[in-house]
Protein backbone atom coordinates (compact mmCIF):
# COMPACT_ATOMS: atom_id res chain seq x y z
CA UNK A 1 0.00 0.00 0.00
CA UNK A 2 1.38 3.38 -1.03
CA UNK A 3 1.33 6.60 0.97
CA UNK A 4 -0.07 10.07 0.18
CA UNK A 5 0.83 13.08 2.34
CA UNK A 6 -1.19 16.30 2.33
CA UNK A 7 0.73 19.20 3.84
CA UNK A 8 -0.89 21.49 6.39
CA UNK A 9 1.48 24.51 6.38
CA UNK A 10 0.52 25.91 9.77
CA UNK A 11 0.80 29.66 10.12
CA UNK A 12 0.49 30.14 6.34
CA UNK A 13 -3.09 29.02 5.79
CA UNK A 14 -6.17 30.63 4.29
CA UNK A 15 -9.69 29.29 4.05
CA UNK A 16 -8.62 28.04 0.62
CA UNK A 17 -5.97 25.88 2.32
CA UNK A 18 -8.64 24.24 4.46
CA UNK A 19 -10.90 23.72 1.43
CA UNK A 20 -8.07 22.05 -0.53
CA UNK A 21 -7.21 19.68 2.29
CA UNK A 22 -10.78 18.75 3.24
CA UNK A 23 -11.85 18.35 -0.39
CA UNK A 24 -8.84 16.19 -1.23
CA UNK A 25 -9.35 13.95 1.81
CA UNK A 26 -13.04 13.48 1.03
CA UNK A 27 -12.60 12.67 -2.67
CA UNK A 28 -9.64 10.33 -2.16
CA UNK A 29 -11.54 8.57 0.63
CA UNK A 30 -14.51 8.05 -1.69
CA UNK A 31 -12.19 6.82 -4.46
CA UNK A 32 -10.58 4.36 -2.09
CA UNK A 33 -13.96 3.06 -0.88
CA UNK A 34 -15.23 2.70 -4.45
CA UNK A 35 -12.09 0.86 -5.55
CA UNK A 36 -12.39 -1.59 -2.67
CA UNK A 37 -16.07 -2.17 -3.52
CA UNK A 38 -14.87 -3.33 -6.93
CA UNK A 39 -12.89 -6.07 -5.18
CA UNK A 40 -9.51 -4.31 -5.10
CA UNK A 41 -7.17 -4.10 -2.13
CA UNK A 42 -6.72 -0.70 -0.48
CA UNK A 43 -4.17 1.13 -2.64
CA UNK A 44 -3.32 4.26 -0.67
CA UNK A 45 -3.15 5.52 2.87
CA UNK A 46 -3.69 9.26 3.13
CA UNK A 47 -2.13 11.36 5.90
CA UNK A 48 -2.45 15.06 6.75
CA UNK A 49 0.94 16.23 8.01
CA UNK A 50 1.55 19.50 9.83
CA UNK A 51 4.67 21.58 9.38
CA UNK A 52 4.90 22.94 12.93
CA UNK A 53 3.45 22.96 16.43
CA UNK A 54 0.97 25.83 15.92
CA UNK A 55 -2.74 25.17 15.97
CA UNK A 56 -4.09 28.43 14.59
CA UNK A 57 -7.66 29.18 13.65
CA UNK A 58 -8.04 30.44 10.09
CA UNK A 59 -10.24 33.56 9.97
CA UNK A 60 -11.19 32.71 13.58
CA UNK A 61 -13.31 29.97 12.06
CA UNK A 62 -11.54 26.63 11.67
CA UNK A 63 -8.31 24.77 12.35
CA UNK A 64 -7.28 21.26 11.37
CA UNK A 65 -6.00 18.52 13.61
CA UNK A 66 -3.16 16.87 11.74
CA UNK A 67 -2.30 13.19 11.82
CA UNK A 68 1.45 13.68 12.19
CA UNK A 69 4.24 16.22 11.69
CA UNK A 70 6.23 16.08 8.45
CA UNK A 71 9.34 15.21 10.47
CA UNK A 72 7.65 11.92 11.39
CA UNK A 73 7.38 10.92 7.70
CA UNK A 74 10.59 9.52 6.25
CA UNK A 75 9.10 8.19 2.99
CA UNK A 76 5.94 8.99 1.02
CA UNK A 77 4.82 8.41 -2.56
CA UNK A 78 2.90 11.65 -3.22
CA UNK A 79 3.09 15.04 -1.53
CA UNK A 80 0.12 17.36 -2.04
CA UNK A 81 0.73 21.06 -1.32
CA UNK A 82 -2.57 22.94 -0.84
CA UNK A 83 -3.18 26.60 -1.60
CA UNK A 84 -1.31 28.59 1.05
CA UNK A 85 0.47 31.86 1.71
CA UNK A 86 4.25 31.66 1.40
CA UNK A 87 4.69 33.02 4.94
CA UNK A 88 7.64 34.54 6.75
CA UNK A 89 11.18 33.32 6.20
CA UNK A 90 11.57 31.07 9.25
CA UNK A 91 13.52 27.94 10.11
CA UNK A 92 10.21 26.07 10.15
CA UNK A 93 9.45 27.17 6.60
CA UNK A 94 12.93 26.10 5.44
CA UNK A 95 12.39 22.76 7.14
CA UNK A 96 9.25 22.31 4.99
CA UNK A 97 11.14 23.22 1.78
CA UNK A 98 13.93 20.78 2.65
CA UNK A 99 11.45 18.00 3.46
CA UNK A 100 9.63 18.44 0.12
CA UNK A 101 12.95 18.39 -1.79
CA UNK A 102 14.13 15.35 0.11
CA UNK A 103 10.92 13.45 -0.64
CA UNK A 104 11.12 14.31 -4.34
CA UNK A 105 14.75 13.19 -4.57
CA UNK A 106 13.71 9.94 -2.87
CA UNK A 107 11.15 9.28 -5.61
CA UNK A 108 7.96 10.93 -4.38
CA UNK A 109 5.70 12.77 -6.81
CA UNK A 110 4.63 16.31 -5.89
CA UNK A 111 1.34 18.12 -6.57
CA UNK A 112 0.62 21.78 -5.83
CA UNK A 113 -2.72 23.54 -5.76
CA UNK A 114 -3.22 27.23 -6.62
CA UNK A 115 -0.80 29.38 -4.56
CA UNK A 116 0.87 26.22 -3.27
CA UNK A 117 2.98 26.63 -6.40
CA UNK A 118 4.92 29.34 -4.54
CA UNK A 119 5.92 26.83 -1.85
CA UNK A 120 6.84 24.28 -4.52
CA UNK A 121 8.88 26.78 -6.55
CA UNK A 122 10.73 27.93 -3.42
CA UNK A 123 12.28 24.47 -3.11
CA UNK A 124 14.13 25.00 -6.41
CA UNK A 125 12.96 21.73 -7.94
CA UNK A 126 10.69 23.59 -10.39
CA UNK A 127 13.51 25.46 -12.15
CA UNK A 128 13.28 24.80 -15.89
CA UNK A 129 9.96 22.98 -15.52
CA UNK A 130 6.35 23.79 -16.35
CA UNK A 131 4.04 25.14 -13.68
CA UNK A 132 0.62 26.71 -13.25
CA UNK A 133 -0.93 28.78 -10.48
CA UNK A 134 -3.84 31.17 -10.07
CA UNK A 135 -3.94 33.60 -13.01
CA UNK A 136 -3.98 36.58 -10.61
CA UNK A 137 -0.59 35.55 -9.18
CA UNK A 138 1.12 35.16 -12.56
CA UNK A 139 3.04 38.45 -12.63
CA UNK A 140 4.31 38.11 -9.06
CA UNK A 141 5.23 34.47 -9.63
CA UNK A 142 7.23 35.21 -12.77
CA UNK A 143 9.13 37.95 -10.96
CA UNK A 144 9.92 35.73 -7.97
CA UNK A 145 10.75 32.58 -9.95
CA UNK A 146 12.08 33.57 -13.39
CA UNK A 147 13.61 30.12 -13.93
CA UNK A 148 10.21 28.37 -13.76
CA UNK A 149 8.19 27.99 -16.99
CA UNK A 150 4.85 29.39 -15.85
CA UNK A 151 1.79 28.56 -17.97
CA UNK A 152 -0.90 30.63 -16.28
CA UNK A 153 -3.45 29.67 -18.95
CA UNK A 154 -3.25 25.97 -18.12
CA UNK A 155 -5.48 24.37 -15.54
CA UNK A 156 -3.13 21.45 -14.90
CA UNK A 157 0.52 20.74 -15.70
CA UNK A 158 2.09 17.28 -15.52
CA UNK A 159 5.84 16.98 -15.94
CA UNK A 160 8.26 14.39 -14.56
CA UNK A 161 6.22 13.49 -11.51
CA UNK A 162 5.24 17.07 -10.65
CA UNK A 163 1.64 18.23 -10.98
CA UNK A 164 0.40 21.80 -10.58
CA UNK A 165 -2.94 23.47 -11.13
CA UNK A 166 -4.57 26.87 -11.54
CA UNK A 167 -6.51 28.88 -9.04
CA UNK A 168 -8.99 28.52 -6.25
CA UNK A 169 -11.44 25.63 -6.45
CA UNK A 170 -9.98 24.20 -9.64
CA UNK A 171 -8.01 22.05 -7.20
CA UNK A 172 -10.99 19.71 -7.56
CA UNK A 173 -10.03 19.10 -11.19
CA UNK A 174 -6.48 18.26 -10.11
CA UNK A 175 -7.80 15.79 -7.52
CA UNK A 176 -9.86 14.01 -10.20
CA UNK A 177 -6.77 14.00 -12.46
CA UNK A 178 -4.74 12.40 -9.66
CA UNK A 179 -7.50 9.88 -8.94
CA UNK A 180 -7.24 8.69 -12.54
CA UNK A 181 -3.44 8.51 -12.25
CA UNK A 182 -3.43 6.69 -8.91
CA UNK A 183 -6.52 4.51 -9.39
CA UNK A 184 -8.03 4.28 -12.87
CA UNK A 185 -10.36 6.01 -15.32
CA UNK A 186 -13.43 4.25 -13.96
CA UNK A 187 -12.80 5.51 -10.44
CA UNK A 188 -12.14 9.04 -11.70
CA UNK A 189 -15.40 9.06 -13.67
CA UNK A 190 -17.27 7.77 -10.61
CA UNK A 191 -15.83 10.51 -8.38
CA UNK A 192 -16.50 13.19 -10.98
CA UNK A 193 -20.16 12.14 -11.01
CA UNK A 194 -20.52 11.88 -7.23
CA UNK A 195 -18.90 15.28 -6.60
CA UNK A 196 -20.13 16.84 -9.86
CA UNK A 197 -16.73 17.91 -11.08
CA UNK A 198 -16.26 18.31 -14.84
CA UNK A 199 -13.76 16.02 -16.48
CA UNK A 200 -11.21 17.17 -19.06
CA UNK A 201 -11.10 20.86 -18.16
CA UNK A 202 -7.69 22.00 -19.31
CA UNK A 203 -7.69 25.80 -19.31
CA UNK A 204 -8.36 28.64 -16.88
CA UNK A 205 -8.05 31.32 -19.57
CA UNK A 206 -11.79 32.07 -19.66
CA UNK A 207 -11.68 33.02 -15.97
CA UNK A 208 -8.67 35.34 -16.15
CA UNK A 209 -9.09 39.11 -15.69
CA UNK A 210 -6.32 41.11 -17.35
CA UNK A 211 -5.34 44.19 -15.34
CA UNK A 212 -2.01 44.96 -17.01
CA UNK A 213 1.44 44.38 -15.61
CA UNK A 214 2.26 47.65 -13.82
CA UNK A 215 4.75 46.48 -11.21
CA UNK A 216 7.81 47.91 -12.92
CA UNK A 217 9.75 51.21 -12.96
CA UNK A 218 10.08 51.91 -16.69
CA UNK A 219 8.29 55.27 -17.09
CA UNK A 220 8.30 55.08 -20.89
CA UNK A 221 6.63 51.68 -20.90
CA UNK A 222 4.08 52.90 -18.35
CA UNK A 223 3.20 55.76 -20.70
CA UNK A 224 2.90 53.34 -23.62
CA UNK A 225 0.62 51.09 -21.55
CA UNK A 226 -1.56 54.06 -20.64
CA UNK A 227 -1.80 55.08 -24.31
CA UNK A 228 -2.88 51.57 -25.33
CA UNK A 229 -5.46 51.40 -22.56
CA UNK A 230 -6.87 54.85 -23.34
CA UNK A 231 -7.18 54.21 -27.08
CA UNK A 232 -8.81 50.79 -27.21
CA UNK A 233 -10.76 51.63 -30.37
CA UNK A 234 -7.57 52.35 -32.35
CA UNK A 235 -5.66 49.84 -34.43
CA UNK A 236 -2.37 50.00 -32.59
CA UNK A 237 0.74 50.15 -34.79
CA UNK A 238 3.88 49.27 -32.87
CA UNK A 239 5.95 51.38 -35.28
CA UNK A 240 3.78 54.45 -34.60
CA UNK A 241 3.78 53.73 -30.88
CA UNK A 242 7.57 53.50 -30.68
CA UNK A 243 8.00 56.68 -32.74
CA UNK A 244 5.55 58.46 -30.43
CA UNK A 245 8.05 57.89 -27.62
CA UNK A 246 11.08 58.63 -29.82
CA UNK A 247 12.61 55.18 -29.51
CA UNK A 248 13.59 52.56 -32.07
CA UNK A 249 11.22 49.66 -32.66
CA UNK A 250 13.66 46.98 -31.51
CA UNK A 251 14.62 48.80 -28.32
CA UNK A 252 10.96 49.61 -27.65
CA UNK A 253 10.02 45.93 -27.94
CA UNK A 254 12.91 44.89 -25.69
CA UNK A 255 12.01 47.33 -22.92
CA UNK A 256 8.28 46.55 -23.16
CA UNK A 257 8.86 42.79 -22.91
CA UNK A 258 11.28 43.21 -20.00
CA UNK A 259 8.78 45.36 -18.08
CA UNK A 260 5.53 43.52 -18.79
CA UNK A 261 6.37 40.04 -20.04
CA UNK A 262 4.40 40.76 -23.24
CA UNK A 263 5.29 42.27 -26.59
CA UNK A 264 3.49 45.58 -27.27
CA UNK A 265 1.22 43.77 -29.73
CA UNK A 266 0.35 41.03 -27.20
CA UNK A 267 -0.35 43.66 -24.57
CA UNK A 268 -2.63 45.63 -26.90
CA UNK A 269 -4.49 42.42 -27.81
CA UNK A 270 -5.03 41.51 -24.17
CA UNK A 271 -6.26 45.01 -23.31
CA UNK A 272 -8.69 44.99 -26.23
CA UNK A 273 -9.98 41.48 -25.50
CA UNK A 274 -10.49 42.31 -21.82
CA UNK A 275 -12.60 45.31 -22.87
CA UNK A 276 -14.51 43.10 -25.31
CA UNK A 277 -15.15 40.52 -22.58
CA UNK A 278 -16.71 43.13 -20.32
CA UNK A 279 -18.96 44.37 -23.12
CA UNK A 280 -20.04 40.82 -23.98
CA UNK A 281 -20.76 40.10 -20.31
CA UNK A 282 -22.82 43.18 -19.56
CA UNK A 283 -24.45 44.60 -22.71
CA UNK A 284 -26.78 43.52 -25.51
CA UNK A 285 -24.26 44.54 -28.16
CA UNK A 286 -23.56 42.07 -30.94
CA UNK A 287 -20.17 40.47 -31.39
CA UNK A 288 -19.55 42.69 -34.45
CA UNK A 289 -20.43 45.85 -32.52
CA UNK A 290 -18.04 44.92 -29.75
CA UNK A 291 -15.38 43.99 -32.28
CA UNK A 292 -15.47 47.46 -33.90
CA UNK A 293 -15.41 49.19 -30.51
CA UNK A 294 -12.12 47.54 -29.61
CA UNK A 295 -10.42 48.38 -32.89
CA UNK A 296 -10.91 45.24 -34.98
CA UNK A 297 -12.39 45.27 -38.49
CA UNK A 298 -11.75 41.64 -39.45
CA UNK A 299 -14.17 39.16 -37.86
CA UNK A 300 -11.85 36.19 -38.37
CA UNK A 301 -8.87 37.95 -36.81
CA UNK A 302 -10.97 39.08 -33.82
CA UNK A 303 -12.30 35.57 -33.23
CA UNK A 304 -8.83 34.04 -33.47
CA UNK A 305 -7.31 36.47 -30.96
CA UNK A 306 -10.32 36.16 -28.64
CA UNK A 307 -10.12 32.37 -28.64
CA UNK A 308 -6.35 32.40 -28.19
CA UNK A 309 -6.68 34.51 -25.03
CA UNK A 310 -9.87 33.11 -23.50
CA UNK A 311 -10.13 29.61 -24.93
CA UNK A 312 -13.66 30.46 -26.17
CA UNK A 313 -15.17 32.13 -29.23
CA UNK A 314 -16.79 35.56 -28.59
CA UNK A 315 -20.26 34.02 -28.96
CA UNK A 316 -19.45 31.12 -26.62
CA UNK A 317 -18.15 33.64 -24.08
CA UNK A 318 -21.30 35.76 -24.37
CA UNK A 319 -23.51 32.69 -23.96
CA UNK A 320 -21.63 31.66 -20.84
CA UNK A 321 -21.40 34.97 -19.02
CA UNK A 322 -24.25 37.19 -20.22
CA UNK A 323 -27.32 36.02 -18.31
CA UNK A 324 -29.70 38.30 -20.18
CA UNK A 325 -28.38 37.12 -23.54
CA UNK A 326 -28.54 33.46 -22.52
CA UNK A 327 -32.18 33.73 -21.49
CA UNK A 328 -33.01 35.62 -24.67
CA UNK A 329 -31.62 32.82 -26.84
Amino acid sequence: MKHITILYPEGQCTLGTIACIVGTVEIFSRANAYSMQQGNQQKYQLTVAGTGPQKQYVHNLVALKTDVCITDITKTDLVIIPAAMLGQDTSERQLMFDWISRQYKAGAEIASMCSGAFILASTGIMDGRSCSTHWSFADVFRKMYPKVNLHSDKLITDEKGIYTNGGAYSFLNLVIYLIEKYYDRQTAVYCSKVFQIELERNSQSAFAIFTGQKQHDDAMVQQAQAYIENNIDERISVENLSSKFAIGRRNFDRRFIKATGNTPLEYAQRVKIESAKKALESTRKTVNEVMYEVGYADVKAFREVFRKITGLSPLEYKNRYNKEFAFAT
